[in-house]
């Protein structure tokens, strides 16, 4: 682990993100609740973690919400976040019937289990995990590895330039630790379920923190399931650290199937050391507004990292996706692709950023966005960027926007299938390139099935 914290503990470049724009006056509606908590947070006792939620609290009382005026928000809009009035969701022991899984009926794994934001135990396992294998609650960690915990968290995600970062950590309170030791591989996937709990008569909030460590040498494979139960207001407000050491690897896959009712925005940062890999591929179906924010660093030579995903969008959502992704050292490897499907007055957002920094010769990058606009009011907004400092790379970006080919749905429907049938087909085929990023067969055919499912509820 050790080079793994030197890593950690060393500077980070700034992941070009700017606080400008951002609207103070949304910030007291949000931290008052904080004062009613007082010392009830866990892990009141730890000085890093006072300073670290001071900091946060602090940074958004200064700077609130972000809005249009700021370049990479410019797309989504906030301000009905400022409107409603969120109190933090209180820990509930609300029975949760059936839980999402990638696993075939009767096969039992690793699964931590999570409702608005805080630990349900009674609802987790943590069998078929080898041994030295860490996967707990971020309450039950800061009170058994508080010093692993000072050592990462805040680490990747600074609460500095990113507003709800800094949200996030003022109330940070529970979420996921996985630590995975050195040249250990996790055979079966490890899932973790979020559940936003829209039952109850009043807007609530949550803001769960994931921590990932791999250390060098070791593998695993993460599923995040995000669903809600009820149709009330929500507000998922996620961060996630993922630290991937010399040659490991770490898969890491995500759907987001909340209700109408959510709003789920998302961070990701992550660093990949010395031939190391972090695979990212996030399924966006849900939420009425949703926003996945990834950011993966390269900081060893040879280091790779796929960062994909689709989305699929209709009626009044709004899907938003950005990432940076930064070539920090030599001979790395980065390879991007989303598609996405909009329809009715549904709206998408991509927003791709590569940047090359001058060390890293030899980069080779690649990302693409296409997305299929199934009616006249469905919109895509698409900021592909390429910011290159170095003189011997590879890379390469492209984006699309289209509708479905008239040719090919009648030559469909010649042969006897319906329109909707038809229309499925071919929009099946069209998300098909973007799901075959998914490097785990099992949980490349579970995500099939989601979509085949809302191509079902399309007809």
């Amino acid at each position: 682990m050790s080079a793994l914290l030197s890593q950690a503990n060393s500077p980070l470049h700034p992941m070009t993100y700017s606080t400008r724009g951002a609207d103070p006056a949304t910030a007291p509606a949000f931290l008052a609740p904080l004062d009613q908590m007082g010392p009830g947070l866990p892990g009141s006792g730890l000085s890093w973690l006072n300073d670290l939620r001071a900091a946060g609290r602090e940074r958004f009382a200064a700077v609130g919400l972000p809005t249009i005026r700021n370049e990479t928000w410019r797309y989504t809009n906030l301000r009905d976040l400022a409107k409603t009035a969120f109190q933090p969701a209180a820990p509930t022991a609300a029975v949760i019937d059936l839980l999402p899984t990638v696993r075939a009926e009767g096969q039992d794994g690793p699964r931590l289990v999570f409702v608005d934001g805080r630990f349900r135990a009674d609802l987790s396992s943590v069998d078929g995990l080898p041994l030295g294998v860490e996967l707990l609650s971020l309450e039950a960690a800061l009170t058994t590895h508080s010093d692993l915990l000072a050592d990462h968290i805040g680490r990747l995600a600074a609460a500095d330039d990113r507003p709800l970062v800094a949200l996030n950590s003022a109330y940070l309170a529970d979420g996921p630790v996985l630590h995975v030791p050195a040249d250990v591989q996790v055979e079966c996937p490890i899932e973790l379920v979020f559940v936003s709990d829209g039952s109850q008569s009043h807007a609530t909030s949550c803001h769960p923190r994931t921590l990932m460590i791999a250390e060098a040498g070791s593998r695993a494979v993460v599923v995040e399931h995000h669903v809600s139960r009820g149709a009330g207001t929500t507000l998922s407000n996620h961060v996630t650290e993922v630290f991937v050491g010399k040659g490991a690897t770490l898969h890491h896959y995500k759907s987001q199937r909340e209700g109408g009712g959510a709003i789920h925005l998302s961070h990701i940062a992550a660093t990949v050391e010395t031939g190391g890999c972090y695979d990212n591929f996030i399924l966006t179906t849900g939420a009425k507004l949703s926003r996945n924010e990834v950011v993966s660093r390269l900081d060893g030579t040879e280091a790779r990292t796929h960062v994909s995903g689709g989305y699929l969008v209709r009626g009044t959502q709004h899907a938003d996706t950005t990432t940076v992704i930064v070539h920090a050292q030599p001979n790395g490897t980065s390879r991007e692709v989303y598609k996405g499907v909009i329809d009715d007055t549904a709206r998408a957002v991509f927003q791709g950023k590569i940047t090359v920094c001058p060390d890293a010769q030899k980069t080779d990058g690649y990302q693409l966005n296409r997305a299929l606009l199934l009616s006249d009011g469905a919109e895509i907004d698409s900021k592909p960027e390429l910011e290159i400092h170095a003189d011997d790379v590879k890379c390469s970006h492209g984006c699309t926007a289209g509708e479905l080919d008239d040719d090919a749905l009648f030559y469909l429907r010649a042969r006897g299938i319906d329109r909707d049938t038809a229309q499925g087909l071919l929009i099946g085929a069209f998300l098909s390139e973007s799901l075959e990023e998914i490097a785990e067969e099992p949980i490349r055919e579970a995500f099939q099935r989601i979509v085949a499912g809302w191509l079902e509820e399309q007809k």
